[in-house]
């Protein structure tokens, strides 16, 4: 049997082991299921890999079952396995792999283990089913099936109201998204008269050039089908105006952060975009939108996480961020340097968010870092690891020398986006240079806000903030003499080996593998599974000396201004803060996104649904309806009740009238 078969259908059957054996199957014997599936899916996904990096390997397509075949419209269930899929398959297994691991520690003290455990390795496999797509619809299936359990995880503590909210939050904000996905789907069937994926790749160039009839007006055909798949990658990959589930995502356990920000959920739209490449390459317009849009979200995230102070949210902005430099790349044509930026990302994202978790988990679920400081002497392994995941984020490396994963996977999309000399290209360029500028400030401010200064978890420092911060308070314990109840402890191994593990690939990572995803001459490396430029690959290579040291100055020049505020002068942040005023204000509440949303679609669709409710469903349905019919049926009931006296005189009359009735219509009707 096929190893790809394992590799997707370990965790769905894992999943169905845990879940529907639940309590009665106990927490051990679930964990041990789900993640023993994972490790092994894991295992098998690293050799296919390996195969593609080396160039001994093929393309395949394993059939699974026939699924529909209705007139034109007919298609298998089968695996791709190509490229992009092996990328994706190591980027999903390892990092779901390493979180089901983590979990054991994080999640000890659960109730609801089992169901925990089962939802995990159920997200794993729809994402697997994604990745794994020879077909549109095939894809769609594991599209909606990671917004399935997303929302079933992010909402998985459903007895916190705060977390319910998030998940309905991100089912609905994907479910915007995924409208403009089905039509690009349902447009893309029209134009090409079928779903296969590698059909219509091949066909698509042909298309150039072509219109079609939408909305009353005649179009590009393959820009109005592009941009429509794009905003359902812009929901997914929370882009910029359907990016607000994604901070509320926090909500869910640590684990389940790390795993829908590194490996699963928001790098679905980036797959996506990168797997149809040959489709975007045929708009420039097209291409322009995916650069614009990601190029504005890069920047608008990075401001938001220079200001937030729940750890979490900071690097849930960063995810943000960070997916918006692959769509830069992959809007300038460099579908293979977004996809290593992916690859990397999911690296030090899940070491971050881990990382965080292990932080969090010492602190007795304190996120606000200013109750943070000098926790590198309590938790001195976690520490480190959030060094290396900082490091690779920042894009910390000297050039033709060597750097962590972010380094060489983050600055060939800068490089791409100037090499590229599109308008959209520069914008992306300059925007990326100051939001790596950013990044690297919030990046090292959350490292000395939580493990340098003085310790802000104890001593009445920390009574006063909680008095004027009350909204932050998580119920901690405290003494009578105003500290509090507990003390930093590290994580138990279960929790420490994944970000050792990943600490390693944060490490490495770009520099083992930049060769195969941007260097040139790796055309052999992708093999026809993107739409791969040669050519802006040699150009990336050629950019002047100072696009290729520019983001080291800004992460230089990020760090500087993060140690001078947070280290040297500490008041100096709200000094600054106070002198930007509004401008701080307004960043600080995220663009006031929330708000804008809650004025136009929130309320009013609150206000039409309570009118509906009110006019339609009491006033019409109910009256007219069930309530009328049972008014009717009573009043019915009164009249007919009066001849129910249980007088023979009252029956004899009713029977009289009766025969005299129907000898009058026989009469009438002779």
């Amino acid at each position: 049997m096929d190893p790809i078969l394992f590799i997707v259908f370990l965790p769905l059957l894992a999943a169905l082991v845990a879940g529907l054996g639940n309590r009665a199957l106990g927490n051990v014997p679930a964990k041990l299921v789900t993640t023993a599936g994972l490790f092994a899916a894991c295992a098998l996904s690293w050799p296919i890999f390996l195969g593609f990096v080396g160039g001994h390997s093929e393309a395949q397509v394993v059939p699974v079952l026939q699924w529909v075949h209705s007139g034109a419209l007919r298609f298998d269930w089968a695996l791709r396995v190509d490229t992009l899929t092996a990328v994706m398959l190591v980027v999903v297994t390892t990092v779901s792999a390493l979180v089901h691991l983590y979990s054991w520690g994080y999640m000890d003290e659960d109730p609801d283990q089992p169901r925990f455990f089962a939802y995990l390795s159920l997200f794993t496999f729809a994402m697997l089913m994604l990745v794994t797509a020879d077909n549109l619809v095939q894809m769609f299936f594991g599209w909606e099936g990671v917004g399935l359990a997303s929302y079933l995880l992010i909402g998985f503590w459903f007895k916190k109201p705060s977390a319910s909210a998030a998940a309905i939050k991100a089912f609905v904000v994907n479910r915007v998204g995924d409208l403009g996905f089905m039509l690009g789907i349902f447009g893309t069937f029209l134009v090409f008269n079928t779903v296969s994926i590698p059909e219509i790749l091949v066909r698509a160039p042909g298309m150039a050039g072509s219109t079609i009839h939408f909305l009353g007006m005649q179009w590009d055909t393959m820009t109005i089908l592009c941009i429509l798949l794009f905003i359902g990658a812009m929901g997914k990959s929370a882009q910029l105006g359907l990016h607000t589930w994604l901070p509320d995502a926090m909500e869910g356990p640590t684990p389940v952060s790390a795993l829908i920000h590194a490996a699963t959920m928001v790098t679905a739209g980036v797959f996506m975009v990168c797997r149809l490449s040959p489709m975007f390459a045929t708009s420039p317009t097209a291409m322009a939108v995916v650069t614009v849009v990601g190029a504005l979200t890069l920047l608008f995230a990075a401001t938001i996480g220079t200001t937030q102070w729940d750890i979490k949210r900071v690097i849930a902005y960063s995810t943000c961020s960070q997916l918006g430099y692959m769509f830069v790349a992959a809007g300038v044509g460099a579908p293979g340097a977004a996809m290593f930026h992916l690859f990397t990302h999911a690296f030090f994202k899940a070491l971050l968010f881990l990382g965080a978790g292990s932080v969090i988990h010492a602190m007795h679920h304190e996120q606000d870092m200013r109750f943070y400081g000098g926790l590198r002497k309590h938790i001195p392994l976690t520490y480190w690891a959030m060094m290396a995941g900082t490091l690779a984020i920042t894009g910390v490396g000297i050039v033709d020398v060597f750097g962590f994963a972010g380094f060489y996977s983050k600055d060939s999309i800068l490089e791409a986006a100037y090499a590229s000399a599109s308008e959209s290209g520069r914008m992306g360029f300059w925007l990326g240079i100051f939001a790596a500028l950013l990044t690297s400030f919030y990046s090292w401010r959350l490292v000395f806000l939580t493990f340098f200064g003085t310790p802000r978890w104890t001593g009445s420092e920390h009574v006063q903030h909680a008095v004027h911060d009350d909204h932050h308070g998580h119920g901690h314990a405290r003494h009578d003499d105003g500290t509090a109840g507990y003390h930093p402890h590290e994580s138990p191994l279960s929790m420490l080996i994944p970000l050792g593990v990943l600490s390693l690939g944060a490490v490495i990572a770009g520099y083992l593998f930049s060769h195969s995803f941007v260097s040139e001459g790796t055309g052999h490396f992708w093999k026809g599974s993107v739409a791969f430029g040669e050519h802006l690959i040699h150009e990336m290579h050629a950019v002047p000396d100072w696009v290729k040291w520019a983001p080291f100055a800004v992460m230089l020049t990020g760090f500087a201004i993060a140690w001078y505020g947070y280290i040297k002068n500490p008041g100096f942040p709200a000094k600054v803060a106070s002198q930007l005023g509004g401008l701080y204000t307004f960043v600080y509440n995220k663009w006031y996104f929330d708000e804008l949303y809650d004025r136009i679609f929130v309320r009013p669709a609150f206000w039409l649904g309570d009118k509906f409710w009110k006019w339609g469903d009491i006033g019409l349905i109910d009256r007219f309806g069930p309530n009328g019919a049972a008014w009717t049926v009573a009043q019915g009931s009164r009249i007919a009740q009066r001849f129910q006296s249980g007088y023979l005189y009252s029956y004899a009359l009713v029977m009289l009238l009766g025969l005299t009735a129907a000898i009058s219509w026989v009469m009438v009707h002779k």
